[in-house]
């Protein structure tokens, strides 16, 4: 559900985007604009911290393919503010329509409402109440209108599951991630939207989740994924090293003679603990080619070429390449 406020917030302006910017560039935009007014840099700053609201909510729409459209058609048909003409000039204004709706005095000076003005009203009445997710402006309980934000988390704290707490629109918001949420992923926090009107139950919280990267570990799943540098002679000659955990601690993992660059090795139940049982860490085999080598490595490597002349590593190589 979209909120009536989006006729009035310019979220483009907001986050200093042109109207036809690509979420790539709405994305940077928001990570600069959150990252310097973050409230923990900009601590006791009411107009930042406001400002991180704002922008919050703003990325939250525009980030969102089909909350976008729907952002879009509402400011087009207001004509980019609060404002909206139904019947061209000398027609009804915005306040009009909704004075008609409710029951109100008619605009000073506009006389007896023909049928077709009255008609006009009805549709714009019934075309509000489409958009924002009614069948007509109703007089019983009302749901709240949903709100958009959204908030960036350290790897760490996706993998975990940590509690966050966000500053929104309507107040903080404390809850709990889902242990392994992904980057962009969407999260619905129900009843922490708008208050519903005559005793209706308040809107949700659909919350974007930005992840940072991190420079070793990566997740698929509850799983937790590493890529292991090894050297030429571990790889070729067999080797057990040792590999980091999300805690701190480190597994040894035993790399057999002749792995290949791209061997993927399975330790069981080390990676993300979820409701459901642990996750796998899953270790890929990098091997690491020296730029560089002593004159004696140079020699000993030489001498393992003409050893190993006849292995032709593509052997199969230009065959499947011709299929």
């Amino acid at each position: 559900m979209t909120s009536q406020d989006w006729f009035s917030k310019d979220f483009y302006a907001t986050l200093g985007v042109s109207k036809d910017a690509s979420a790539e560039d709405i994305k940077k935009a928001y990570r600069k604009l959150a990252r310097d007014l973050h409230p923990d840099r900009n601590p006791g700053d009411k107009a930042s911290e406001s400002r991180f609201k704002e922008v919050g909510e703003a990325y939250g729409v525009l980030s969102d393919k089909e909350q976008r459209q729907q952002y879009d058609a509402i400011r087009t048909m207001g004509g980019g503010g609060p404002r909206f003409q139904a019947g061209g000039p000398g027609g009804a204004g915005f306040e009009d329509v909704f004075s008609n709706m409710f029951g109100g005095a008619a605009r000073p000076g506009a006389g007896q409402a023909g049928a077709g003005q009255q008609y006009r009203a009805q549709g714009f009445e019934d075309m509000l109440g489409n958009l924002f997710g009614g069948g007509g402006f109703q007089r019983g309980p009302q749901k709240g209108t949903d709100i958009a934000a959204a908030t960036e988390v350290s790897f760490r704290q996706a993998a975990a599951g940590d509690t966050i707490t966000l500053r929104t629109a309507t107040g903080d918001v404390t809850t709990r991630l889902p242990v392994g949420v992904k980057d962009g992923q969407k999260i619905r926090i129900r009843g922490k939207g708008r208050a519903g009107a005559n005793g209706g139950p308040a809107g949700d919280l659909l919350l974007t989740v930005r992840v940072a990267a991190h420079p070793v570990f990566s997740t698929d799943g509850r799983n937790l994924l590493v890529k292991l540098p090894v050297s030429f002679d571990e790889a070729a000659l067999g080797a057990t090293v040792e590999v980091p955990t999300l805690d701190g601690e480190r597994v040894r993992v035993k790399i057999p003679e002749g792995t290949p660059s791209g061997k993927v090795l399975r330790v069981k139940g080390r990676g993300l603990a979820t409701k459901d049982g642990p996750g796998d860490l899953l270790v890929t085999i990098t091997v690491n080619v020296p730029s560089k080598l002593a004159r004696k490595a140079k020699e000993a490597l030489q001498a393992f070429a003409l050893h190993t002349a006849k292995d032709d590593p593509r052997k199969d190589f230009y065959k499947d390449a011709a299929r």
